[in-house]
């Protein structure tokens, strides 16, 4: 009886091994990237600035210790005149467990130390934003990692636009992702030299179902161009009157963002 029990309880374990070795290797989908998506919602120059200097100064300065790379830090390109106004970081990670050692160590404070940045001792009538926003994405399998741009204007002059689409129903939101990579949408991109950062699909945020992507360009000009060239390219042309592809945007929004002078690109 005993032997039946040693046995049965040695089968259940193994399984419950074998089952947890699955998930990680789930998790760490082969490799592609996930990337961390935040917004810093403000209403005043002043704000801007406190985050500006904590991002520069203190936060990038920590993530490159841990080894962290490619970290894209993003002003909107109307922040002088918007009631919004946004600064944008996106923060690539190998893997899941990356990002949760991450957020492990910015909570328990073990990350940044003795923190005495105007950020981080604001006072409670003094925010130094309005809100956070943040989203969590995972690569595209057609593109499975950030990638730097290739641009030679200054920084004042280059244009980064980011897409968000959002579809109507998650089969639709499923359709537009396939379009994107077995559709050929990104090769066409790549084809057309839109200099792409990244393209992904949105697993947690405030918008869902999602994905986006990130295009660069030297000035607002050569963005324009490349638009035109794209609509009129005949494989677009093809593809987005395809039966299977029809209806899966919903809600497209774009984010025109200038690459701030301490970003990583």
């Amino acid at each position: 009886m005993k032997q039946k029990f040693f046995t049965s309880t040695t089968l259940v374990l193994a399984f419950l091994l074998l089952l947890n070795s699955s998930f990680i290797n789930a998790v760490k989908a082969p490799g592609g990237e996930y990337y961390q998506l935040t917004i810093y919602h403000c209403k005043t120059a002043d704000q801007l600035g406190v985050i500006n200097a904590y991002l520069k100064n203190t936060y990038l300065p920590a993530l490159h210790k841990t080894g962290l790379t490619n970290i894209g830090v993003f002003s909107s390109i109307d922040n002088d005149t918007a009631t919004d106004k946004r600064l944008y970081v996106l923060i690539p990670f190998a893997s899941l467990q990356k990002y949760e050692a991450l957020m492990t160590r910015l909570t328990e404070g073990s990350l940044i130390k003795n923190n005495t940045s105007d950020y981080n001792i604001a006072a409670f009538n003094k925010m130094p934003f309005e809100r956070i926003e943040t989203t969590l994405l995972k690569a595209f399998k057609d593109m499975l990692h950030l990638k730097k741009p290739v641009l030679t204007a200054p920084l004042t002059e280059r244009v980064y636009e980011l897409r968000s689409y959002e579809a109507p129903t998650e089969r639709l939101y499923r359709q537009k992702v396939k379009m994107f990579n077995d559709g050929g949408e990104v090769t066409l991109f790549d084809r057309l030299k839109f200099n792409a950062v990244f393209y992904a699909e949105v697993l947690s945020g405030s918008h869902m179902p999602n994905l986006m992507y990130m295009t660069t360009f030297n000035n607002k000009a050569e963005r324009d161009e490349h638009w035109k060239n794209f609509v009129d390219d005949s494989v677009w042309k093809k593809i987005s009157v395809m039966p299977e592809y029809l209806n899966t945007v919903s809600k497209a929004d774009i984010f025109f963002l200038h690459p701030t002078e301490y970003s990583d690109y």
